[in-house]
């Protein structure tokens, strides 16, 4: 399992937890607290109930720290319970399905499917050809117009491809990781990150085409 750039290895964030060090609290916070919530707000219906999944998750992560067998990395582990808390308040919140038929056959349609390999194809979900490269972002006012495009872009999709695409592009966890937290087959996680990636890069290529045309 993958390791989180910027902290420690796993022996030593575990070690911290248990002794209550705050500052390797603060640091976990500071690394994955954005994910976190994106994750949770795939699954609840309102930000405020993310970030009180957040808390909760938190909270078992501290309360459970003690158990951790290092079966998987600490990420995966603080990940996955984050996951099972979260669909849990979905549930209750009458928003969500349990996983195993959430959205079966219903996904929101992504733009332009055409440049995707069908489901005869030998990689399905996958691009037919290699798209060209975005344009490079200059200047900060470009930049965080794009982050905020791409954050738009996020929010308006399907749960399952959200988490996914979150995980894996925001988070740097790999396929396998993704596949324990969400509990979906290697397939099924790429063909939802494919998805949501075309999504994303759709609208990517909307606002430069605009940013091209007003120049």
């Amino acid at each position: 399992m993958t390791e989180t750039p910027g902290l420690p290895p796993d022996d030593i964030v575990v070690a911290a937890l248990r002794a209550g060090d705050e500052a390797m609290f603060a640091a976990l916070l500071d690394s994955w607290a954005r994910g976190m919530l994106w994750l949770a707000r795939s699954h609840v219906s309102t930000n405020d109930s993310a970030e009180e999944v957040v808390q909760d998750t938190w909270l078992a992560v501290i309360r459970g720290i003690d158990g951790f067998e290092g079966r998987s990395s600490v990420k995966t582990w603080v990940y996955r319970i984050l996951v099972n808390t979260a669909r849990k308040r979905g549930m209750r919140e009458n928003r969500t399905v349990p996983w195993s038929s959430a959205f079966a056959g219903g996904e929101k349609p992504f733009p332009d499917g055409s440049r995707l390999q069908g489901a005869d194809d030998p990689l399905p979900g996958f691009w037919k050809d290699i798209p060209a490269l975005w344009p490079t972002p200059e200047g900060e006012v470009l930049a965080a117009e794009v982050r905020e495009q791409i954050t738009t872009a996020l929010a308006g999709l399907p749960p399952r491809q959200r988490a996914v695409i979150t995980l894996r592009d925001v988070e740097g966890c790999t396929s396998e990781e993704v596949c324990e937290i969400l509990d979906v087959s290697a397939a099924n996680q790429r063909v939802l990150l494919h998805r949501a990636r075309v999504v994303v890069r759709g609208r990517l290529e909307e606002y430069f085409e605009t940013v091209r045309r007003s120049a």
